[in-house]
C-alpha cells in the first residue's frame, strides 16, 4: 500500500488553494513542520488529525485518498467524467482517441 500518496495528495489539493504550508498548518491547528512531514509521506496522520486537514482543504477524504483505496479508481473515474462533460465534443473526441492508443500499447489483463 502506498500511503505516501495521502502526503502527495495533500500537497496537490493545498497548492490548487494556493495555500503556503504555513496556512495549511494555521487552518488546521497543526505545525509547519508536521504538515511538511505528512506532504513527504514520513508521517501518516491520525483520524482526527486527518479530519482537520481535509476541512482546512475544504476536499473530502476519498478525494485524497483515491489512489490509496482500492475502489480509488472509480472515484477517480468519476472525477475524469466530470471533467471530460465540460469539453467541446471535438477535444472530448481527441483525448478518447489518445486513451484508445494508449490502450493498445499496454499490458492488458486477459479477461
Amino acid at each position: 500500500m502506498q500511503l505516501d500518496t495521502i502526503g502527495k495528495n495533500i500537497r496537490k489539493y493545498r497548492l490548487m488553494k494556493k495555500f503556503r504550508q504555513e496556512d495549511l498548518a494555521e487552518k488546521a491547528g497543526l505545525t509547519t513542520n508536521y504538515i511538511g512531514m505528512v506532504e513527504r509521506g514520513e508521517k501518516i496522520p491520525s483520524l482526527e488529525t486527518f479530519i482537520k486537514i481535509l476541512n482546512a482543504l475544504e476536499v473530502s477524504s476519498d478525494m485524497v485518498l483515491t489512489d490509496v483505496l482500492e475502489t480509488g479508481y472509480t472515484v477517480k473515474n468519476s472525477i475524469l467524467n466530470e471533467k471530460l462533460a465540460k469539453l467541446a465534443p471535438e477535444d472530448r473526441s481527441k483525448i478518447y482517441e489518445v486513451i484508445d492508443t494508449l490502450l493498445k500499447h499496454s499490458k492488458q489483463i486477459a479477461p
